[in-house]
Order: structure tokens, then C-alpha cells, then sequence
């Protein structure tokens, strides 16, 4: 299973297709809107996010409220686009650079100059548009058809944040069901409602100073089987291609598993997860403080994943910068954004994880239709329940 997005945060939407969705899956549209909806909130958003209600429209691969097996074909209209039908036209357009508001000033920490370098581009706004976070409202779509997969086979995707420039969260262990119910009430996807207040004092803090703030965002993906991901193959392991989807959302900089960079800290005796045996739950890990994976492979515990987001590159108070007509020094061009939006970022890691589990539970236990997959998985369960 795969996934292609296209367009630009000024164009006229968003498109993205996916292939490798089996047949006679309920298409759940609530889920998808209401995952949109949820990368649209958090503290520290911009005007954008008062312009654009996301909303899914499907053109393909769904009919009667079922997939089909075909491709299915998913749009995201982009509210703003009447403001940009001139700037961001497909045809030719007349005029000078106001006009076409060209980009000629590119933001340290943003793709401007790279991309204008390697497409040898001399309007940097042919950089910006495509990557733009905007983008990742398709990889959430996407990611919302994932987990009406991984629902019916009882895997729940959950997330939150844990920390938002200084401020740390306590993190509290609680059901994901519960988890999902506080960090939804909460503007910054928190439990620890004392964090809660001094982030959204620090988001209030940083916008009134023109800055931005990153953070770390959590995770958790529970009711996966033993055995997802494969270690006879680099790229087969599942840990491995679920790192290298959170670091490809945008500003993200880093990924760690269960206690991550901190098991450098500690003895062997303290990071590995000791295996027990119950007749009832068979095979299981006493802690897991590997964060679900062993060799590549998920072990049954739930996957526990974080990513570290950086502050967004686009400041209003911007910094020194270079002309690419002139070569003169320059304040970096302002583009409108986010004081923070580590919250928003929580929902698109959910749904990129969501993604790659997907795809390699369908790797596992492959079929054509739900019915298929759902008889491949029960024979794997009696299996490992008779290992």
C-alpha cells in the first residue's frame, strides 16, 4: 500500500491518492473530517487556520460507503485559493514581481534556498508552496483511511505532547481510550494540566515576541500483534520506516522509541524488557521500555513513538538572510505562520504512524479484501496462541 499527495498551500486543493486499499473496508468520512478538524486546533495557530474548515472530498475508489480496491481518490479544497488564482495560476502571467509576489528572500531553517538551488528556481515561492506544511493535511487523510483499517482489527492510535520549548509535561500513563478523551479537551494535547498553562503563557510569550516554539510530541499505538516488520531486510523493519516518516513531517529533527536516547544512560539490566508467559495472554514483556519493538519486529507491547519538532522557520521578528538577486544582506522574508503548532504536529505523527503500521500489517497478512485479511489474521493469532 502506497500514498502520492500533490498541490500547494495556495493552490486550489490538496489531492492524494492511495493505492493498495483492499476491498469492502467501510469508508468511515466522519473519521477522515474529524482527524482534519483535529490538525486544525491546538494554541498557537495562525489566521490560516480561521480561513481553511477541512473537509474530504472522494472521487475514486469508493462506492456505496465501501472501497472498491481501486485507487481510492481523495481531495482537499483549499479555502484560500480565491485570494491566490492570479499569484498561483497555471497559466502564464503578466506583470512584475508584486504581482506575482515572487519569493526572492529565503527564511534560514526553511526549504527556500536548498530547493531554489537544486530546481534552479528564481522565484523561491515555487519552493515554499509544496513545502509548506499545508501539505500534511493529505498525509493526515491518508492517514485517517489507515486507521479505519486498523480499527477493525482493534489497533487504537493515540498521541499527545510532552513538552513545548522549556515547559515539560509530567507524563501519566492512562488508557488510550481515556488519553484521547483529556488530550482532546486540552488546547495543547497535555494531561498535566499544570504544563497545559504554562505552555499556552510561553506560545503567548513567544508571539508577542515574533519567535516560534518546538517540541516533543508521543505516540502510542496500541493492540498490535507480534510480528509486524521483518529483521532480514534493513528496510524491512518496522521501526526503522515509522522513523523515517515522522522525521519527513515537516520541521521534525529527530525519533526515539520507548525510554529512546535514555537507554544510553543505563545498564543493559534496565533496558530490556524481560519476557514472561501467562496460559491466558501467552507471551508478553514485564515493562516496555523498548517502545513495542525487538529486532525490527513488533513484540505485542504497544508501540511507543516521539519526535522532536523544532520551531517553525517562519518568524516575524526574521533573521539575517541573504538576497539571491543582489547578494546583499536582508531580513528573511515574513510568509504568514504559526507562533506553534506542536499540537497540530501530534495529530499528523498519529496519522503517519497509523500510515506505516498499516501498511505493514497489509504486508503480514495480505489480501485483496477485508474478508481475506481478517481470515489471514485470525489463522496468524491461533498460531502465535498456539506457539
Amino acid at each position: 500500500m502506497r500514498y502520492l499527495t500533490a498541490g500547494e498551500t495556495h493552490g486550489p486543493q490538496l489531492t492524494a491518492i492511495i493505492e493498495g486499499m483492499p476491498s469492502n473496508l467501510e469508508f468511515d468520512f466522519d473519521l477522515v473530517n474529524e482527524q482534519l478538524a483535529r490538525r486544525q486546533k491546538g494554541y498557537g495557530r495562525g489566521r490560516r487556520m480561521q480561513i481553511e474548515k477541512d473537509t474530504v472530498k472522494v472521487v475514486g475508489g469508493v462506492r456505496h460507503g465501501r472501497t472498491t480496491g481501486a485507487p481510492i481518490a481523495l481531495v482537499i479544497e483549499n479555502n484560500d485559493w480565491k485570494h491566490w488564482t492570479t499569484v498561483m495560476s497555471v497559466e502564464p502571467v503578466e506583470g512584475g514581481d508584486e504581482e506575482k509576489r515572487r519569493v526572492h528572500r529565503p527564511r534560514p531553517g526553511h526549504a527556500d534556498l536548498a530547493g531554489g538551488l537544486k530546481y534552479n528556481l528564481k522565484d523561491l515561492r515555487n519552493v515554499l508552496e509544496r513545502s509548506s506544511a499545508r501539505e500534511t493535511a493529505a498525509r493526515v487523510a491518508c492517514g485517517a483511511v489507515a486507521r479505519m483499517l486498523l480499527r477493525e482489527f482493534g489497533i487504537k492510535v493515540a498521541g499527545q505532547v510532552l513538552r513545548i520549548g522549556e515547559v515539560e509535561a509530567r507524563r501519566i500513563d492512562l488508557p488510550v481510550d481515556e488519553l484521547i478523551r483529556v488530550t482532546e479537551e486540552s488546547p495543547v494535547r497535555v494531561v498535566d494540566k499544570e504544563a497545559e498553562a504554562k505552555m499556552t503563557a510561553l506560545i503567548d510569550k513567544a508571539k508577542q515576541e515574533g519567535d516560534s516554539l518546538g517540541g516533543i510530541v508521543e505516540c502510542i499505538v496500541e493492540g498490535v500483534p507480534p510480528g509486524l516488520g521483518s529483521h532480514v531486510q534493513w528496510d524491512r523493519k518496522l521501526d526503522g520506516r515509522i522513523a523515517q516518516a515522522v522525521v519527513s513531517i515537516n520541521a521534525f529533527k529527530g525519533v526515539e522509541f520507548g525510554i529512546g536516547f535514555e537507554a544510553a544512560e543505563r545498564p543493559g539490566s534496565r533496558v530490556h524488557d524481560e519476557i514472561m508467559y501467562e496460559k491466558e495472554r501467552g507471551f508478553y514483556r514485564a515493562s516496555n521500555r523498548l517502545g513495542g519493538f525487538e529486532g525490527g519486529m513488533t513484540n505485542g507491547m504497544p508501540i511507543i513513538v516521539r519526535g522532536v519538532m523544532k520551531p517553525i522557520p517562519t518568524l516575524y521578528k526574521p533573521l539575517a538572510s541573504v538576497d539571491i538577486d543582489t547578494k546583499e544582506p536582508f531580513a528573511a522574508q515574513v510568509e504568514r505562520s504559526d507562533a506553534c503548532a506542536v499540537p497540530a504536529a501530534s495529530v499528523v505523527m498519529e496519522n503517519v504512524v497509523a500510515w506505516e503500521v498499516a501498511v505493514a500489517f497489509l504486508e503480514k497478512f495480505g489480501g485483496d479484501s477485508i474478508e481475506e485479511i481478517r481470515a489471514n489474521y485470525d489463522n496468524y493469532l491461533k498460531q502465535v496462541g498456539q506457539y
